[in-house]
């Protein structure tokens, strides 16, 4: 098999890699939307960003998407009115997560885009190594 069809499935597969970690974030994420904290001053859970970087892999000559670092979101909480809330102020109000579900769920899907994209890139360089193996049968 050509080691274009090798280097084409190894970039493909760390683009799958990357764009499934971004997943498990944007579900944290979207898990702790209404985690607050549970006394008062406490801060409630804080959004987490994921970051990307080309790295070159210099074996084989390939320039590699890999997780740069899983940070956090530093837009400022909140606040919500609930005087009942263990974690409330002395007014009233609660600390909200930083975390807007329909950002995540865009996220979500330009995740999901791109990991499809780099499935396709595999399932057609698998065929094109097949048809090549199926050549050389003949």
């Amino acid at each position: 098999m050509s080691s274009d069809i090798l280097n084409a499935m190894t970039i493909s597969a760390m683009g799958m890699k990357a764009q499934g970690t971004r997943l498990r974030v944007i579900s944290e994420n979207v898990a702790n939307a209404d985690t607050t904290g549970t006394k008062p001053g406490e801060d409630p859970y804080r959004r987490k960003t994921i970051t990307f970087k080309n790295v070159l892999d210099r074996e084989n000559d390939m320039r590699l998407v890999k997780v740069d670092k899983i940070g956090a979101d530093t837009k400022p909480f909140e606040l919500k009115y609930n005087p009942s809330h263990p974690a409330a102020n002395e007014e009233g109000y609660v600390k909200m997560p930083n975390v807007n579900t329909l950002i995540e769920v865009m996220d979500v899907r330009e995740a999901q885009r791109s990991y499809e994209a780099n499935l396709g890139l595999i399932d057609q360089s698998r065929s094109m190594a097949m048809r090549t193996i199926d050549l050389l049968r003949r």
